[in-house]
């Protein structure tokens, strides 16, 4: 990670990571934020980077970022009122047909040319299209309202893990060991690249590669927005793992002795690609703070390492046990489909939680999240050095 550079006044980064449907609980901790900003209206957040559909939530904020609150607010609409179809294709015809080519091309070599994927994901392409003004990101950096956004995807052919920004110019491209960050003008491809999950959702070209979630192959999450500038960063996590303190590591949790299922094991694969590298990035992070806290500057040898401070706001609930209570409300189609691997029983409700786009699991996740970052009500006034203000629901969760 290269350290921030130094200025007089702090730069709040905040780092939205992936999960499919998980991301709904991000919104919820969003209009926490502009409830307790004393103008919901002021960005609070210069620098901000997505992975996933979190990429989708960072950019829609940053389209917005001139009138955060409304923004926060036109984000919460859209979680509260999703359906799965607007996310990818679950009416029987389209389930079937991509199920088809998908079984055909990967067992059978037939079409060269179909898309490498199990879900046909066009339909989240034209919601994004419909309801993003990518021109907004412009105006905020031209305002100075917004350093820097960007979004982080997976090549399939240099596996880079490459981070797209957009934001002033004085910002440079960076150049890690399979990191790299690219200037653009961000639109449409990229967030589709960002969270097209593996054999999910089909890869996306951009220019000469082809492009998937940028969780896969992203070692360092927090590492993107040190290099547009933030000197401290709010992680909005979608996994509960960091404050379950319930077991130590002498113990076992519950467990039955039958064999895990598909969707089990996939599952756990969905959490070791968005989950697992965020809390180890975070752990590192910490561990250079301690150093950099009892090294002098004038004994560090080369650049000087300047502690980040970091906020990280997770789940207080498994959210495969709210997942598991909603699964009924899958479309038809998809419960057949995913009942053989089964996501639709409980033991598989981890690949369900992020496939889930329907309105009530979204509402429970954005409620929840909204509880979570309240209840650090006096942390996050602390890191954003705001005064508590008065919860005026303005963008508010309802009951």
């Amino acid at each position: 990670m290269s350290p921030a550079p130094q200025t007089h006044e702090p730069i709040t980064g905040l780092i939205l990571s992936g999960g499919g449907a998980r991301a709904a609980y991000q919104v919820g901790v969003l209009a926490a934020i502009a409830d307790l900003l004393p103008d919901p209206e002021h960005n609070p957040f210069p620098v901000i980077v997505g992975t996933s559909a979190g990429a989708i939530n960072a950019v829609s904020l940053a389209c917005g970022a001139l009138h955060f609150g409304q923004a926060v607010q036109r984000l919460t609409q859209v979680w509260q009122g999703f359906s799965t179809d607007q996310v990818y294709r679950s009416d029987w015809p389209g389930v079937i047909r991509q199920a088809s080519r998908f079984l055909g091309h990967s067992l059978l070599g037939l079409g060269s040319q179909v898309p490498v994927a199990l879900l046909d994901s066009a339909p989240l392409a034209e919601l994004i299209k419909e309801r993003l003004d990518f021109s907004g990101i412009s105006a905020a950096v031209r305002q100075r309202k917004l350093r820097a956004v960007a979004v982080s995807a997976f090549g399939y052919d240099t596996g880079q893990a490459v981070t797209f920004y957009q934001g002033r110019a004085a910002i440079e491209p960076w150049f890690r060991h399979r990191r790299v960050g690219i200037p653009t003008r961000l639109a449409c491809e990229h967030l589709m690249a960002s969270a097209s999950i593996p054999l999910l959702f089909p890869p996306v070209k951009i220019q000469r590669e082809y492009f998937g979630d940028g969780a896969v192959r992203q070692s360092a999450p927090i590492s993107p927005a040190l290099h547009l500038g933030a000197s401290r960063v709010l992680v909005v996590g979608v996994s509960g793992n960091l404050q379950d303190e319930t077991t130590g590591p002498n113990e076992f949790r519950p467990h039955n002795a039958k064999q895990p299922s598909l969707a089990q094991i996939g599952g756990h694969m969905l959490n070791s690609t968005f989950i697992d590298s965020l809390e180890s990035d975070i752990e590192l992070l910490e561990r250079l703070n301690q150093m950099a806290r009892l090294v002098p500057a004038d004994q560090q040898v080369g650049h000087v390492i300047k502690p980040v401070e970091v906020l990280v706001i997770a789940p207080s609930q498994p959210l495969d046990v709210i997942a598991a209570r909603h699964r009924r409300e899958l479309p038809a189609a998809l419960r057949l489909f995913l009942r053989g691997p089964g996501a639709t029983h409980a033991s598989g409700a981890g690949v369900l939680s992020y496939l889930l786009f329907e309105a009530s699991y979204c509402s429970e996740l954005i409620e929840l999240g909204y509880k979570d970052a309240m209840a650090q009500k006096a942390k996050l006034c602390s890191f954003l050095n705001i005064q508590p203000a008065t919860v005026a629901g303005e963008v508010s969760i309802p009951a």
